[in-house]
């Protein structure tokens, strides 16, 4: 069974954009490094990071098997014209499909799920099997909080506090929510942590 894991780079006093989206040094680990990580359009994107992080990063490049993403994303990412560093299918979670899609050309397979973001979870399990699925943005990390439906969260804590911007856990309903962890590794700029969510 697939498990779904939200991950991404965030600042010490939790956002992981500026207010006009901007990630400012929040990803400059991925380049901070000798050690070169490949990703699935070399072209495009290739990762330079400490041993450390290359190790933790190789982990994800290897399991990630789906991803499941925001229409946000989508869209001012770019992933529908660049594609993105895992080269999986990705489920994109919308209220309409956008006009030109799906498109033979793509550079990857683009579901556009209209029905929610359970739907988009379990297509994304049914196509991982026994991998990962990534879920990928802040809003759609925090709706799958919300609906019970992650297993793992992986935070890349960078050095530096944003003071505004757009928060990774902006809009939880849940009152509370326990983690289990964390497990921690050290790399050049950043500290990677990895907490399970306890069921139940």
């Amino acid at each position: 069974m697939a498990t779904v894991i939200a991950e991404m780079s965030m600042s010490l006093d939790g956002f992981v954009a500026d207010p006009c989206d901007r990630v400012g040094p929040l990803f400059d680990w991925y380049g901070n490094g000798d050690v070169e990580v490949p990703t699935a359009f070399p072209e495009r994107w290739t990762f330079r990071t400490s041993k450390a992080s290359a190790r933790y990063l190789t982990e994800s490049m290897d399991k990630i098997s789906a991803l499941v993403a925001g229409r946000r994303l989508f869209d001012v990412g770019g992933w529908g014209e660049n594609g993105q560093p895992w080269g999986v299918p990705v489920f994109v979670v919308t209220h309409s499909v956008p006009e030109g899609w799906p498109r033979d050309d793509a550079p990857l397979p683009f579901t556009f799920v209209t029905d929610g973001v359970d739907s988009a979870v379990q297509k994304a399990k049914a196509t991982a099997g026994d991998g990962w699925v990534g879920v990928a943005g802040p809003n759609i990390a925090q709706q799958c909080l919300n609906a019970g439906l992650l297993d793992e969260i992986r935070i890349n804590l960078v050095p530096v506090l944003f003071g505004e911007g757009i928060r990774y856990f902006g809009s939880l309903s849940n009152a509370m929510l326990a983690l289990e962890g964390p497990s921690v590794i050290e790399g050049t700029g950043v500290t990677h942590l990895c907490y399970r969510v306890k069921k139940g």
